[in-house]
């Protein structure tokens, strides 16, 4: 009798113990299952694929593509701007604003000029205006005294002043310092040439050599302009140099463009090439 107790104990205890162990096995959350090696593998990959990121530079494909769906062709075969009022819009000898084009901001800014009359050049857009306000006030504070000369420039302004020069030097020549009539910055209103009392007020080369132009090419940046037609730079702007010519962009790109000695062509990635007359 005894001995069929212990068998019996004995067999018990076995599908006791079966039961436990597959109760066990079953009931073993996924998570707390050991990683494989399929697993190790697969994190190891993720270092990679954010190097991959990290080396990426979407501003640098972005840059390219800023002037992607600012023009069309119209029926002469002229590029024709539709980003007008973009403080970054690119003018020049390849790219022409409509003719009938003439900003809606336009103000005088409070800054010094020569001549007490009204014009339309002593004019510029808004935001460029307290810029270049910002700008002669600095200068002043250091002893420099400019002198705006000549802001917004309408279409049959600028083409009066063209077939002027042209009639007298010929379009090629007319064509290496005057714009174009639709190709002239001073039609955008962000552009002003700029000048010194010591100079009697021209617009020459030599304006670079004086200490306002000095300043003037050293600190512009800052008030968010730039240099437009610099000398080592004919071969992209299509314009001779221009010390005296300044064009806002907003401080970023002004900076940048200083910092890197280009132009604004090379800052917007225009791939355009320009005739350049010499």
């Amino acid at each position: 009798m005894k001995k069929r107790l212990f068998s019996l104990t004995i067999f018990l205890l076995l599908i006791a113990s079966v039961f436990v162990f597959r109760l066990n096995t079953e009931s073993t959350p996924l998570d707390d299952k050991p990683i494989d090696e399929a697993n190790l593998d697969h994190k190891e990959d993720k270092p990679a694929e954010i190097e991959v990121e990290k080396d990426y530079k979407p501003e640098e494909e972005d840059k390219e593509d800023l002037l992607t769906g600012t023009s069309f062709v119209d029926d002469e075969g002229k590029v024709i701007v539709k980003n007008t009022d973009d403080i970054l819009v690119l003018v020049n000898k390849n790219r022409n604003l409509p003719s009938d084009y003439v900003p809606e901001d336009l103000v005088v800014p409070n800054v010094r000029f020569p001549f007490e009359e009204f014009h339309e050049k002593k004019q510029m857009r808004k935001e460029a205006a307290k810029a270049l306000e910002e700008l002669f006030k600095a200068a002043e504070e250091e002893g420099i005294y400019l002198f705006a000369i000549s802001g917004y420039r309408s279409y049959e302004r600028q083409k009066y002043l063209f077939d002027i020069r042209a009639e007298r030097d010929g379009f090629e020549e007319a064509n290496k310092l005057t714009a174009y009539p639709g190709q002239s910055e001073h039609q955008t209103g962000l552009a002003m040439d700029v000048s010194c009392q010591s100079l009697g007020f021209d617009l020459n080369e030599k304006f670079g050599q004086t200490v306002e132009g000095i300043w003037l090419k050293e600190n512009a940046h800052r008030f968010g302009f730039i240099i437009r037609y610099e000398k080592d730079k004919v071969d992209i702007t299509g314009y001779s140099y221009e010390p005296w010519h300044i064009r806002y962009v907003g401080k970023d790109a002004a900076k940048e463009i200083y910092e890197k000695n280009i132009t604004l062509e090379e800052y917007l990635g225009d791939k355009t090439s320009i005739p350049v007359q010499k």
